[in-house]
């Protein structure tokens, strides 16, 4: 698939086959979320790939009761490491590690896309909730979840502000 493809063709799935995604797979999105650009190359994300039911419950319901997740055979929690990255660029590190998880969601995205596969990026979640029951350590956020699936839905691309969005060399 070309990446332009990728991108037009990328949507937000919430309805989920019942139909696991093949490790070889998983592992291509993974890689893509390896290969984002990052900060000084220091690659201040990390990944908690999620596939137990009762964990996938727990999440949704930490993302605000969003149970759509648990259709998901897996579920990617992607985390600035905040540590990593304030070591070498103190308060701004905390802004790059957001980045660098962010440019590995969206390239997951992508590659989803590309091998057939749905995401969905969902932002609006407890952060103390999920950093509980992750176990996350000190100096680890939460970004996003990201539910990968066989989509079972088709949605319309939503409208985009476009042109109206961009301004060219001032506001």
């Amino acid at each position: 698939m070309e990446v332009t493809d990728a991108i037009d063709r990328r949507r937000s799935i919430r309805r989920f086959k019942n139909k696991e995604i093949p490790e070889g797979m998983l592992k291509e999105v993974l890689r893509a979320g390896h290969m984002a650009p990052s900060a000084g190359n220091l690659q201040a994300r990390d990944y908690i790939i999620v596939q137990d039911n009762a964990v996938k419950e727990l999440l949704a319901m930490a993302a605000h009761n969003q149970y759509f997740i648990m259709s998901a055979p897996v579920c990617i929690v992607v985390c600035a490491n905040v540590s990593r990255s304030s070591a070498r660029y103190g308060k701004r590190g905390e802004l790059y590690a957001v980045q660098d998880a962010s440019a590995a969601i969206m390239n997951m995205m992508l590659m989803a896309q590309n091998l057939e596969l749905g995401t969905c990026w969902i932002g609006a979640f407890n952060e103390a909730a999920i950093t509980y029951l992750l176990e996350l350590p000190s100096g680890v956020r939460p970004v996003a979840l990201l539910p990968i699936g066989y989509p079972d839905e088709s949605p319309e691309a939503p409208p985009r502000m476009g042109e109206a969005a961009e301004h060219w060399g001032k506001w």
